[in-house]
This record gives C-alpha cells, structure tokens and sequence, in this order.
C-alpha cells in the first residue's frame, strides 16, 4: 500500500505563466505591444522620422496629411528624392512635418515618463520599508509627510515646483519622481506591515539574521508587487503630466517634439479646419496611456493574483 502523499497548500505569491495570462485577457497583447513600440520610438524615433522634427520643410502653409499611393513613392519620399514631399501627418504653423514630431516626441514624453517613475518607485519602496517594518517616530512622520503631498492637487503642486526649479528635463523628471513618491511609499509600507508579523521573519531572526538583512532579503521581496503594479500606471500619468505642464507652457521648451506642446501650437488653428498639427499628437498620448494601463493589468494578472 502506496503512501498518500501530503496535500501542499497552493502558492498563493507564485507567479501565473504569462502564456495563461495572455490566453485569460487578450488584451494584454495590445498593451504590451503599445509599450514595447513607444519604447523603441524613445531609443530610435530619429531613425524613423523622415524629416528633421526641429527643422521646418519649407512648407509653411501646413499643407493636410498625405499618403503615398504607391509604395515607391513612399521609399522616395524616406530618401528624400522626391520633388514634392509627402507629409503623411501634414505640417504645423511653422513648416514642421507632424509624423516626424510624434515619432520623435517619445524621446522626451515616454522618457520622463519612465525615469520618473523608476525613481519614484526606488525612492518609495525603500522609504515605505523604513515606515512599515520600523515602527518609530521618525517612520511616522514620514507618513504624515507624504500624506500632506497627496493633500495637493499634483498637477497644480507639479506646475509651482517646474516653474520655482526651472524647465529643464531634468527637474521635470525629479519634479515627478517626488510627486510620485508618496504612492509607492503607502503600497509598500501597507504590504511590509503584513509581512513583518508572518512566520518566516521570525524564522529569520531565529537562525540570527539582523533585522536590515531580513527587511532588505526577504520582507522587501514579498512586498514589490503592489508598487510594481502601479509601476506601470503612473508611467502613464507621468506622460500625461509631462505633456500637460507642456501644454501650458511651463514644461519642454519649443521647438523640441513633446505631444503635449505639439497640442498646444495647434489647438488655436482647429477653427480654421486645421486639424491635424493637435490631433495625431493626442492620439499618440491617448494610445500610450492606455498601453501602460493595459500592461498594468498584466502585471496584476501575474503577480497580484
């Protein structure tokens, strides 16, 4: 007679094969695939751009999007062999081709976008382990203080402190790192707090680990799901942020390509039946967000479940 063997209970924190993720939400393959091309648009749009996106063609009279009917004309118009360029976005006010500056305009937009939040989600992670798995005065205060930066509206705290560091990369980048901050600090404190009552910490400190090697080796391991889940949502808040502060003139300087500027310089001509200089530059923002949120969903899917 075969002993039975022992019921193992399931694991719960282990991660779902992306294989079944996909098949559950199909969805998820749009996200993905949104997010891979706006990264690859960030490392090699000047590749792709046919024109340069700060130099004006020539024509200045933002002549209507055109496509190519053939596609030879299409090979010539990228060799720039072609008497009469196509403009497949058409140009702005100032002569600038609109294809080339969406294409370009993820080396700023989807850049920042995520710096920002890799910084935030570093910065908070570590910080929301101090206040959950140190439960001291100093760790308090620090979750007051985050508490007071979520009190403000972040667009408008974002706009005074862009406009008081000044509108280089850069600051924008810290700028939203720190805005972003306190939202990974309150997953991850939330998450250590559990942890830090469950049975293998105390395991961990009777074999004679210190308590910074169990917090950093194990209690921050089993608390990163959270934050990197929200890590995907806030790349795409962050693009929004970046190009609203754009659209108000306190974020890129003009004329680099950045979607939200892009939308600023051409919703004054959208009465005159000009279109398409802030139209295209929104779609790209709207299909990238939704990217990022979808890909979001993937994460939640396998790791959150």
């Amino acid at each position: 007679m075969t002993a039975m063997q022992p019921q193992l209970p399931p694991d719960v924190g282990r991660p779902r094969p992306w294989l079944r993720v996909v098949r559950h939400n199909p969805l998820t393959v749009v996200g993905t695939c949104i997010v891979g091309a706006s990264i690859l648009l960030a490392l090699f749009g000047g590749v792709v751009a046919p024109y340069d996106p700060e130099v004006p063609t020539g024509r200045v009279s933002e002549p209507p999007p055109s496509l190519p009917r053939v596609p030879g004309l299409l090979l010539a118009t990228v060799r720039g062999q072609l008497d009469q360029p196509v403009h497949w976005f058409g140009t702005d006010s100032a002569g600038l081709d609109v294809f080339s500056r969406v294409v370009c305009a993820p080396r700023v937009d989807v850049v920042v976008g995520l710096a920002a939040t890799a910084l935030s989600l570093a910065l908070g992670t570590f910080l929301g382990l101090l206040a959950g798995y140190y439960r001291t005065g100093s760790s308090e205060a620090l979750t007051r203080i985050s508490d007071v930066f979520q009190s403000f509206p972040v667009f408008i705290l974002a706009m005074i402190l862009v406009v008081l560091t000044g509108r280089s990369l850069l600051n924008i980048v810290l700028t939203l790192a720190v805005l972003f901050t306190p939202i990974f600090l309150r997953l991850t404190r939330s998450q250590v707090v559990t942890q830090r009552s469950r049975t293998y910490v105390e395991a961990a400190r009777a074999v004679g680990h210190r308590e910074i090697v169990i917090a950093l080796k194990h209690v921050l391991r089993n608390s990163m799901a959270p934050s990197l889940i929200q890590a995907s949502v806030t790349v795409g808040w962050a693009i929004l942020l970046t190009a609203g502060l754009s659209f108000i003139g306190a974020g890129v300087r003009p004329p680099t390509p950045e979607w939200g500027g892009m939308i600023a310089t051409g919703a004054s001509l959208i009465v005159l039946g000009e279109w398409w200089p802030s139209v295209f530059p929104g779609i790209a923002i709207s299909v990238t967000v939704f990217g990022y949120a979808v890909f979001g969903n993937l994460l939640e899917d396998r790791y959150g479940r």
